[in-house]
């Protein structure tokens, strides 16, 4: 592997956003909490949503990509 960018940038945004590290949306008592270490159902879901579409617009619009 020639590019190292993109498993970093994957590795980077899976762990700060894992739900209820650096924030929790939507939280168990509002709808944004910070750094309560504690997850849903509905946050995992709404996480992974916003993960997908940042790896989308690293790789896909800003063309962050192996060259291979």
């Amino acid at each position: 592997m020639k590019d190292w960018a993109a498993p970093l940038i994957a590795a980077a945004l899976f762990a700060f956003l894992s739900p209820g590290l650096l924030f929790q949306m939507p939280g168990k008592h509002r709808p944004f909490e910070f750094m309560n270490m504690k997850t849903t159902a509905a946050s995992i879901f709404v996480h992974s949503i916003i993960y997908g579409l940042f790896l989308t617009l690293f790789f896909v619009v800003l063309s962050v990509h192996l060259y291979v």
